[in-house]
Formats: C-alpha cells, sequence, structure tokens
C-alpha cells in the first residue's frame, strides 16, 4: 500500500515539477539542453506575428469550409463580402476530419497519443505529413489570466499552468475546476450565436486539431526540443467568423488587453511518426 502511494507521488512530482520554482532554480544548470536561450526578447520569436497569424486564418477557414453545412445560418448574418470567401460547393462532400482537413492544408498533422517517454502520459505526435522549419504546430489552449487574476484553487496539483514572460497565465487543464471555468467563460463570450472561442479542446476530438500544445511533453539531455512556444496577441481584426476556432478565452469578460494565445513553432524539419517536444524554460539574456 505505502509502495502504491509512493510511486503514485513519484508520477504526480514528476509531472508537476517542471512548475516548482525551488525545483527549477536547483535544476536549470544541470540540464543545459533542456533550456533555450536567447539574448534578447525580440529574438524569442522563430517567426513573425504576420506569418503565424498567416497559418491560423488559412486553417481555420478550411475548417469553417469544410464544416459549411453548419457554418451556413452564422453566415448569413455577416457581410455579403464575408459570405463570399466560403462558397457553397455544388454538392455536398463528406466533410473531412479536423486533423485531414489539416494535413491537406498544412502539409502535417499532429495528434495526441501515449508518449514515448517512459511514466510521461500522453504526448503529441506528428501523424502524417512533414513539418518543415517555421511551422505552426500546435496551440496552448485555455483560460487566459492576467496578472493578479484568481487562479489560485485552479493551480492546486494542475501541471499545465503556462506562464507568458509578462505574467499572463494560460490554464491548459482540461480537467475538473480549470475545465467547469473554460466552459463558463466560452459560454459568456458570444457575439449573437456566433462562439468567440472553441471549447472543444475539452473533449478528445476537438474542432482544431492545433488544440493540443498542454500535452507537449518537455525535453530532455536524451531528447532535444524540435519546437518552442511563440507568444501572440491576436489582433481585433483577425476575421469574427474564424474566432470560434481560437482555443482561448479571457477570465473577464472587461479585460482590456488583445486574447493572448501561445503557438509552438517547430525549430528544425519533423518527420512523420516523431514526437514534439519543447523547452519548459526560456532563458532570456
Amino acid at each position: 500500500m505505502i509502495k502504491a502511494l509512493f510511486r503514485c507521488f513519484g508520477v504526480r512530482w514528476k509531472s508537476y515539477r517542471h512548475r516548482f520554482v525551488p525545483w527549477v532554480a536547483l535544476n536549470l544548470q544541470r540540464n543545459e539542453r533542456t533550456l533555450r536561450q536567447v539574448k534578447d526578447p525580440s529574438e524569442d520569436k522563430l517567426i513573425t506575428d504576420e506569418e503565424v497569424l498567416r497559418s491560423l486564418h488559412c486553417l481555420f477557414a478550411c475548417l469553417l469550409q469544410n464544416d459549411l453545412k453548419n457554418q451556413t445560418e452564422l453566415l448569413r448574418l455577416l457581410p455579403e463580402s464575408t459570405q463570399t470567401l466560403y462558397p457553397a460547393a455544388q454538392t455536398e462532400p463528406r466533410a473531412l476530419s479536423p486533423c485531414s482537413v489539416m494535413l491537406r492544408t498544412m502539409g502535417f498533422s499532429v495528434e495526441r497519443r501515449t508518449s514515448s517517454l517512459r511514466s510521461a502520459g500522453t504526448g503529441v505526435f506528428l501523424t502524417g505529413g512533414r513539418a518543415p522549419r517555421g511551422s505552426v504546430v500546435a496551440m496552448y489552449p485555455g483560460t487566459i489570466y492576467q496578472a493578479g487574476e484568481p487562479i489560485f484553487f485552479q493551480s492546486i496539483r494542475n501541471p499545465f499552468v503556462f506562464r507568458c514572460i509578462d505574467r499572463i497565465l494560460i490554464d491548459g487543464n482540461d480537467k475538473s475546476i480549470s475545465k467547469i471555468v473554460y466552459r463558463s467563460c466560452s459560454g459568456r463570450d458570444r457575439f449573437g450565436p456566433l462562439h468567440l472561442c472553441d471549447a472543444t479542446w475539452l473533449t478528445p476530438h476537438p474542432l482544431n486539431p492545433l488544440a493540443v500544445g498542454q500535452y507537449i511533453n518537455n525535453c530532455s539531455n536524451e531528447r532535444a526540443a524540435n519546437v518552442c512556444y511563440q507568444e501572440l496577441d491576436v489582433p481585433e481584426e483577425f476575421p469574427l467568423e474564424l474566432r470560434q476556432f481560437l482555443p482561448n478565452v479571457n477570465y473577464r469578460v472587461d479585460t482590456r488587453r488583445l486574447l493572448r494565445c501561445v503557438v509552438l513553432v517547430s525549430l528544425r524539419d519533423i518527420n512523420e511518426g516523431e514526437e514534439l517536444f519543447s523547452n519548459y524554460y526560456t532563458i532570456v539574456h
């Protein structure tokens, strides 16, 4: 009984330790290969925000077109100039899965599977195609908390809280109280019948196939990182009809800052079958 208890504690500790500040302070220098170091905050981004937005816009537009049967009523509420961007097909083809749409649009697809690392649980793999260096391969979903907003109870035993460089936090946990909070906020943020965010990442079958970034495991001395995190503020002019695929929502409705998103960008060419590994820590000199 005691042995099983210690085993359970060990599994949870391995998952949570990367967010435990004293552990980080003591272990950073011992694992140089697990660190990503940049000389200046301006060099933290591998590709430009414009390139990220183009990738998201392209994928989201194809996801909408693929689901046109369920989008028709919503599109009728938008200006005619917007409706013409998504022409109805002459025949009703069978809708593809989101991963198939991603593979056709971006040339690769990613999915959650059991990690190749022992005791790491779930990981994320490139399951189709090939992702060239500088590709947006995933997004980090979750509720966005500005500095000072209440996240204490959500953070207890939660290894999925991502800290941005400006102290904004993203809770990417798809279980427990975190799941309840996200569903509540996503139901609140609507523009008439139009959803302004995507809550399907909380399920095993997300409509946005990129929304799996919270399950990408940390690299090790044996497994070098092949993706890196990159922060992005979604501009106000981002198409209204495509916001339904954004897997993030602000905790407070009166937040005046732009919606924060975090994407993962490939550091090198990634081939089919490879697991994605990131650096949980970036040191800015």
